[in-house]
């Protein structure tokens, strides 16, 4: 499975510097198996975030793009509404469990608006841009995305509980 990494920060775009959220979804994409084929790093630029989900999923056809940045309630923070004029089918569920995965350690797990969802043969997955949260959002989900992916891919998987 191929995996892209995108993290939305206009301050990171434009300051330079470690990109921790990034190498944190490395470590969360990695430690599900998955190639990281692709990283960037983009300002909080609506139009910018779009093209680049697209061309992950439509031209170079990764399985897994996940981001990080711009879920909040901040004027400039459209990653959510970037990822929703991209995605043909949504998938509430994980960005709940993402947002619940974050409830013990935050009062703020409820103010970020991440989502995430399917466009065609690619799961999309919005992260907090916080490099601890990208790791306590990914533990509540890590779990089922080989599933979701198989699913997606259509590969024939068993429905039975576990």
């Amino acid at each position: 499975m191929r995996a892209a990494l995108l993290t939305v920060s206009s301050s990171r775009a434009s300051e330079g510097g470690l990109d921790e959220s990034g190498a944190r979804l490395a470590m969360l994409a990695e430690g599900l198996g998955a190639e990281v084929a692709a990283r960037e790093l983009l300002a909080d630029d609506r139009g910018a975030i779009e093209a680049r989900l697209r061309r992950w999923a439509d031209v170079d056809r990764y399985e897994l793009v996940l981001t990080s940045g711009g879920t909040g309630f901040a004027p400039s923070d459209v990653t959510p509404e970037a990822t929703r004029a991209v995605i043909e089918r949504e998938a509430p569920g994980l960005a709940e469990a993402m947002r619940l995965g974050s409830r013990e350690h935050t009062p703020h797990w409820m103010l970020s608006r991440g989502v995430a969802g399917i466009r065609g043969s690619t799961l999309i997955v919005n992260f907090p841009g916080s490099p601890k949260s990208v790791l306590q959002a990914g533990d509540a989900i890590a779990a089922a995305l080989p599933h979701a992916l198989d699913l997606i891919a259509g590969r024939g998987t068993s429905h039975r509980a576990r």
